[in-house]
C-alpha cells in the first residue's frame, strides 16, 4: 500500500489543498492528538447561516454565514435552490434545511446544504403542499415544520422530516390554533411554536415532543400578541426577539423549554426589527437583518444565558428581510 502525502495534493488551480467532509477513517501506526474545548471554539462547528429573503425588495437565493463565537460581518455561502423569502429553516449538526416560501408564488420545495462546507443547495424533497410564512425547528435527527399560509387560509399543520435522509414531509400532527409568522426555536426534545397571525396576532407558545408525533399542546404565553418575530435556544433557554405589534418592537423575551409558563422579559435589541432570521450556539443568540422599519443588514447577539440588551455582531452582506437561520450548534442539538 502506498502512502498519500496530503501536502501533495491540491485542487486544478494549484492554489489549495484538498476539503474532505463527511465521515472519514484513518487508519495509522502513529497517534493524533484530538482538538478539545467546547465544539464551537474548536473549529468545524459553531455556523450560523442567514438564507433568503428579500433584498431589500426583490427575493434573494443567497446563503451567507457567521462564527457565531466571534463578531464580524458575514461571508458569502452559496445560493439556494430558488430565490425565495419567508421561508422556514432549520438543521442538524452537518445539514442545514430550508423549506416552504415565497418564489414569488407559494413552494413546497425543500433543499439542504452540508453547513460545515460552502456551495450551493440541492435538492431535498417536497413539504405536503406549496406554503410561505411558516418556521421550523429540530433536533439531531427530526426537522419539524409548523403553522403557515395558503393565502387566504391560516395553516395549523405541523410535518416532519428526517435531516439526514432525503425524502418527503410526513403528516406530524396540529397546532393548537392556526397561524402564520410565528417563531420556532427547540431543544433536543421539544419544540416550541409562539405569536404568530391568523388574522389577529396572538401570543400564545404551542410545544410538541420531537421525537414523536402528535399534537402541540399550550406552553403559555408570550408578553404580548405579536407575529415576524424570531426564534433561538439553548439547550435549556427558548429567546423570542422583535416582531409586529403593530409596530415594530426591540423587545427580547425568554421560557425555559423543558417547564411551561409564561414568557419573561430578557433586554432589547439594538432597535425595533421583524422578520430577522434567528440562529444560535449553546452560549448566543444571534439575530441578522428585519425590517427596522426598511430592510437592514444589522447582525446583534446576546449571551441567552444572561439577561441583556443586544449588541452589534457586525453585517450582512446586503440588507434583507424576510430571511431565515439555522445552525450547526443550536438547543436542539444538546
Amino acid at each position: 500500500m502506498s502512502d498519500i502525502k496530503i501536502n501533495n495534493i491540491t485542487d486544478r488551480s494549484g492554489s489549495s489543498g484538498p476539503i474532505f467532509a463527511g465521515i472519514s477513517t484513518v487508519s495509522t501506526s502513529a497517534f493524533m492528538i484530538m482538538p478539545s474545548g467546547p465544539t464551537e471554539y474548536r473549529g468545524g462547528r459553531g455556523r450560523g447561516l442567514f438564507g433568503g429573503g428579500k433584498a431589500p425588495s426583490s427575493n434573494t437565493n443567497v446563503i451567507e454565514y457567521v462564527t457565531i463565537a466571534s463578531t464580524g460581518n458575514a461571508s458569502d455561502f452559496g445560493d439556494l435552490t430558488a430565490t425565495t423569502s419567508n421561508l422556514g429553516a432549520c438543521s442538524s449538526s452537518t445539514r442545514g434545511i430550508f423549506g416552504a416560501g415565497e418564489t414569488p408564488s407559494n413552494t413546497n420545495a425543500i433543499s439542504y446544504i452540508t453547513i460545515s462546507a460552502t456551495g450551493n443547495a440541492f435538492d431535498f424533497s417536497d413539504l405536503s403542499n406549496a406554503y410561505y410564512q411558516a418556521n421550523a425547528c429540530s433536533n439531531s435527527i427530526r426537522g419539524v415544520f409548523g403553522g403557515g399560509t395558503i393565502s387566504p387560509v391560516f395553516l395549523n399543520k405541523i410535518e416532519y422530516i428526517t435531516i439526514s435522509t432525503k425524502g418527503n414531509a410526513s403528516f406530524f400532527g396540529n397546532l393548537v390554533v392556526a397561524k402564520s409568522n410565528l417563531g420556532a426555536c427547540s431543544s433536543s426534545v421539544r419544540g416550541l411554536f409562539a405569536g404568530g397571525y391568523n388574522p389577529t396576532l396572538l401570543n400564545s407558545i404551542d410545544f410538541i415532543t420531537i421525537a414523536s408525533t402528535g399534537n402541540a399542546e399550550d406552553f403559555g404565553d408570550l408578553t404580548s400578541a405579536k407575529r415576524q418575530l424570531a426564534g433561538c435556544a439553548s439547550s435549556t433557554r427558548g429567546i423570542f426577539a422583535g416582531g409586529l405589534t403593530p409596530s415594530d418592537i426591540d423587545v427580547i423575551e425568554y421560557v425555559t423549554i423543558a417547564s411551561v409558563g409564561n414568557a419573561i422579559d430578557f433586554g432589547n435589541l439594538i432597535a425595533g426589527n421583524r422578520t430577522m432570521g434567528a440562529c444560535s450556539s449553546s452560549i448566543r443568540g444571534v439575530f441578522g437583518g428585519g425590517l427596522a422599519p426598511g430592510a437592514v443588514n444589522t447582525i446583534q447577539y446576546i449571551t441567552i444565558a444572561s439577561t441583556g440588551n443586544a449588541s452589534d455582531f457586525g453585517d450582512l452582506i446586503t440588507a434583507k428581510s424576510q430571511l431565515t437561520s439555522l445552525s450547526d450548534v443550536h438547543g436542539g442539538l444538546g
